[in-house]
């Protein structure tokens, strides 16, 4: 098989991925599926750092439209993300692979408390590193954790697993015409509101050099075939394409 392009990774999966096709909570299908493949990057000597969204169970924004306090409820999605984590982490001891959650929130009985020189070691050894709770603070998403936690870890790249294929000028299911990027750059995402991920996270990719893939994590073997350098996706770069 092909070398390794990309050694160590961070890859952001949203909560309602993990959905199937239900309308909340988790399917056990999609959740195992993805564990497996997961093992399989592991077993190929990638080191992977997590971040799973709560949108499956709870979204902070959401709740406060409801009329919830948007601290409140942020701190509820905070909550919903580590469950994610938690059920994530599991499947993966099911398939065989060590894993380790890890809270911006002191949670201690639950599991361990974010330290970043903690979440290397469990890297280096092997372990993939669930981030939980956010950054740990309300107004923040998860992509921006995502971002925070790349850059922390020295990830060769973000990954931005989804339910489309890439970047597109417009929602692709409600605009047939919508036009789909190949790559682009950061600076163009925030020109033209791709709505990629939120600023504060598409800024510190661009400030910081991380690249991002954006993917359909249903694509059966398609991350195995990203971290060997296959051009899957969309590609979100700060200038010259990696």
């Amino acid at each position: 098989m092909p070398e390794l392009k990309y050694q160590r990774i961070l890859l952001k999966l949203s909560g309602e991925a993990l959905m199937g096709s239900g309308d909340y909570g988790i399917d056990p299908a999609v959740i195992g599926r993805v564990a497996e493949e997961i093992k399989g990057l592991v077993d190929s000597g990638v080191g992977i750092g997590l971040v799973i969204g709560g949108g499956n169970i709870f979204r902070g924004e959401g709740l406060a439209r409801s009329g919830i306090d948007r601290v409140t409820g942020d701190q509820m999605g905070m909550l919903a993300t580590v469950m994610n984590a938690l059920a994530m982490q599991d499947y993966l001891k099911r398939a065989g692979c060590e894993a380790r959650a890890m809270s911006a929130i002191r949670m201690s009985p639950v599991c361990e408390n974010f330290d970043r020189a903690a979440a290397q070691r469990h890297l280096d050894k092997g372990r993939v590193v669930l981030f939980a709770a956010g950054t740990g603070n309300p107004f923040f998403t998860t992509d921006t954790a995502a971002s925070l936690r790349a850059i922390e870890i020295g990830a060769d790249v973000l990954i931005k697993a989804t339910k489309v294929n890439g970047v597109y000028s417009a929602d692709p299911v409600k605009d047939p015409d919508a036009r789909f990027y190949p790559a682009v750059s950061y600076d163009d995402v925030l020109a033209e509101g791709l709505g990629v991920m939120d600023t504060a996270a598409v800024v510190l990719c661009r400030d910081h050099n991380m690249p991002l893939r954006v993917m359909n994590i249903n694509e059966e073997g398609a991350l195995q075939r990203l971290v060997r350098g296959a051009d899957i996706g969309t590609l979100v770069h700060s200038g010259d394409r990696p």
